[in-house]
């Protein structure tokens, strides 16, 4: 008997890895089908990514808490949703196909499959169908060295989508999927630039994985957490792009993403970077919810989100702020500098 179960696509991977841009260009040649229904869920109180993406029927946002966790009722209680909503519909043709939840970054995707399979009602509605982790492939095999989470992304894998490989050597690039073959043997590999799959050559039989540490103990950094940062309507672009560099430049390692859509002279501009890595900047159409531009998305640890404000205040010459203040029931610290 052919299962009627509403199918559930769980896309995840590490911060930066590209997974947004990757869903943006699936969503574009329809390649879940003609109906489907994105979740975006990020772990900061200002979403960015849901408003990049168009093509699916629907679109349900979870901020301010990573579904895997503290924002697992709230995922729990939108799936129900689409469930209840999708059994009132009778002809086959019209009720919803799919649905993809795009994770946080910060988001274990076995955390949540196991949630949903102990749900009593979404285990007979609700069918995972496969688990995509977006892999970074030049930032990768640090974060297997570095980050647990990381691992318990590439591990809970059925597929791979390897992400920025036209700017990795062959022979790093290598190394990675065999490293990526030691940690989950069935998963399956493709790769994508831009979003579009493209080839990926043979691994030569000589290549070896990565020799990676232990992390079994506590991590003495400290968790990853966002930050949110309100910058001035009126603020000099190039002075605030020196400070980002210099920022990057002496604490890229610690500060592991950044993202934000910021007004500029030349429009609404999506500012991403990865570590050290600062993303093409992509101009986007005067659309959507503007209400969240000009504020930027600073995720990662070993710094006071007050540090953030209190840098560029001074870089710029700008007056002293309203004290930045904690939000108590999630993980983000916002601060405006206006």
């Amino acid at each position: 008997m052919r299962d009627t179960r509403l199918r559930l696509t769980i896309l995840g991977g590490y911060l930066g890895s590209g997974k947004t841009t990757w869903l943006r260009h699936q969503l574009h040649v329809r390649a879940f089908g003609p109906r489907v229904h994105v979740i975006v869920n990020e772990a900061a109180e200002t979403p960015v990514d849901d408003g990049l993406l168009t093509g699916a029927e629907g679109i349900t946002l979870l901020a301010g808490g990573c579904c895997c966790c503290e924002g697992q009722g709230a995922l729990i209680n939108a799936l129900r949703g689409l469930c209840d909503a999708r059994s009132r519909v009778s002809g086959d043709g019209e009720r919803l196909e799919r649905v993809v939840l795009e994770t946080s970054g910060l988001a274990d995707p076995g955390a949540i499959v196991a949630a949903i399979q102990a749900d009593p009602v979404l285990i007979n509605h609700i069918v995972v169908d496969e688990t995509v982790v977006a892999v970074d492939a030049l930032h990768a095999l640090a974060q297997l060295a570095t980050e647990p989470l990381g691992r318990r992304q590439v591990e809970a894998a059925d597929r791979f989508v390897l992400t920025k490989t036209d700017a990795c050597g062959l022979d790093a690039l290598s190394v990675l999927r065999t490293t990526l073959s030691t940690l989950n043997g069935h998963a399956t590999v493709t790769a994508a630039v831009l979003g579009e799959e493209v080839a990926l050559a043979p691994v030569p039989p000589d290549v070896r994985p990565a020799m990676l540490p232990d992390l079994t103990g506590e991590d003495a950094r400290g968790p990853i957490a966002p930050t949110q940062v309100t910058i001035p309507p009126d603020l000099d672009w190039s002075a605030f792009t020196l400070w980002l560099s210099a920022l990057l430049h002496a604490r890229g390692d610690d500060l592991v993403r950044v993202k934000g859509v910021v007004r500029t002279p030349a429009g609404r501009l999506l500012l991403q970077t990865v570590r050290k890595v600062v993303q093409s900047p992509e101009i986007l159409p005067d659309q959507g919810d503007m209400r969240r531009d000009n504020v930027i998305v600073f995720i990662g640890r070993g710094y006071r989100p007050e540090d953030l404000g209190r840098s560029l205040r001074r870089f710029l010459g700008l007056p002293s702020a309203a004290p930045i203040n904690p939000a108590p029931l999630h993980a983000t610290t916002e601060g405006s500098l206006t």
